[in-house]
């Protein structure tokens, strides 16, 4: 498993080289056509002619109109083409001052690429197709990786602890279309199998903030663990500054089956809005009724709000932040909240990025049977830093320390003991750096 792992790390990172160089030649070809035609090759924001491309986040989401982009693109005579991902070969090393208590230790390499085609149609028309894919099945194994007091979906029928889950194989094959009103409406239609409703901010592996982190979020299925889902519809309306969703899609998270196609039911909805005050800021709030997300759960209620952020201060210097809180509310049990807090500033070649997240989860969440029924609020602080070595190929390389400090809630400090520490170190491989 290990080297057919490595075969697979090194097919994907030279197919996106292989892309990155076509990209290199056809836009110094581009250019030159460029200086005779300033607005034919102009690619616009995946859901609407009137947006810029910065704003694409991950499903329907809005990132801010400054966000950076890690991408590669590629203009044709009606089609223009845009690829982004990332790879993360890494050691992780969970709570190794408690001698891996509760914890563990993998070699492994998190993986996703999406690739996205889009065309105007007539004079107010826009096509979008979207795939996103992950080999984490291969390069992390159907298990997930060891993150500390993550829980959620199973594995061999049993729920998946202190363990991050992988994703699919196929996590978004995706269509959509987007009728322009005037350059101030818009009316667009996303359906997705699998695919990502309206509900919650931009998923975390498309949020720069998040961009050097290679760890889900502690309180990822309080806030967007609904970016892979298998049915969706999305019918949105913007309007100036807002836009408005609705979504029908399928309740039920992906099964440990990671290379098929789950059954389509179309059992939950959710409803967001989105504004856009300035180029710097996305505010969203969200609400989703939610058909038994997970085997073991009831029906679930989920509300969102969140803020992100992106100033750039110069071509090569920016910050970016987020800010999430979600709400889970099931029946017979009390409601768990979320929040989250992450930023990540990049000053030429070095990052400095940070996490701070709080959750709250039942004892039986995290497999606890004998410690009473009062939640159990969980504290996480990452701290990290990277350096890009260079660029080859058209990939940005960089190599990175991160630390993990938990605050352990008493009546579980057995397990865990009172402060765990957890350690991180990898090479991170990304598209380079594109506006």
């Amino acid at each position: 498993m290990k080297s057919v792992s490595f075969y697979l790390i090194v097919l994907l990172f030279t197919s996106l080289a292989a892309f990155g160089q076509h990209e290199h030649h056809e836009g110094m070809k581009m250019d030159e056509e460029m200086e005779h035609d300033t607005t034919s090759h102009t690619m616009s924001h995946a859901f609407s002619q009137s947006l810029p491309m910065n704003r694409n986040g991950s499903g329907t989401g809005w990132l801010p109109d400054q966000t950076p982009m890690y991408a590669w693109m590629k203009h044709g005579n009606k089609w223009m083409y845009m690829m982004h991902g990332a790879i993360f070969i890494r050691g992780n090393f969970q709570n190794v001052n408690n001698d891996y208590r509760s914890g563990g230790k993998q070699f492994d390499a998190p993986t996703w690429l999406m690739a996205m085609a889009q065309r105007k149609t007539g004079r107010n028309g826009l096509f979008l197709f979207r795939a996103m894919m992950s080999l984490d099945p291969f390069t992390v194994g159907n298990s997930g990786y060891p993150l500390l007091f993550q829980s959620g979906e199973l594995y061999k029928g049993v729920p998946l602890v202190n363990r991050q889950h992988p994703h699919d194989l196929f996590s978004e094959l995706a269509v959509g279309y987007t009728q322009k009103i005037s350059s101030d409406l818009d009316v667009s239609v996303y359906l997705a199998y699998p695919g990502e409703p309206a509900l919650g901010p931009t998923a975390f592996m498309h949020r720069i903030s998040s961009l050097n982190n290679p760890d889900a979020p502690l309180g990822h299925h309080w806030q967007d663990a609904t970016h892979i889902t298998f049915g969706v519809a999305t019918l949105g309306i913007r309007y100036k500054k807002f836009k408005l969703e609705g979504s029908s899609f399928t309740g039920r998270e992906p099964d440990e089956h990671r290379y098929g196609f789950d059954k389509p039911r179309f059992d939950s909805y959710s409803g967001r809005l989105s504004f856009a005050p300035s180029d710097n800021f996305i505010l969203q709030a969200s609400r989703a009724f939610i058909t038994q997300p997970e085997e073991e759960l009831d029906d679930v209620n989920r509300t969102t709000f969140s803020v992100i952020y992106a100033r750039r201060i110069s071509q090569k210097d920016h910050v970016t932040a987020t800010a999430v809180w979600g709400l889970n509310e099931e029946a017979g049990h009390p409601s768990e909240q979320s929040f989250l807090a992450e930023s990540n500033y990049q000053h030429n070649r070095l990052s400095i990025y940070g996490r701070y997240e709080l959750v709250q989860k039942s004892p039986l969440e995290l497999q606890f049977v004998y410690v009473g029924n009062d939640l159990l609020t969980i504290h996480a602080l990452t701290l990290g830093s990277n350096y890009q070595l260079g660029t080859w190929f058209r990939a940005n390389t960089a190599i990175g320390l991160q630390a993990t400090v938990n605050k352990t809630p008493s009546a579980v400090e057995f397990a865990y003991g009172k402060t765990p520490i957890s350690m991180e170190a990898y090479l991170r491989f990304v598209p380079s750096l594109l506006n």
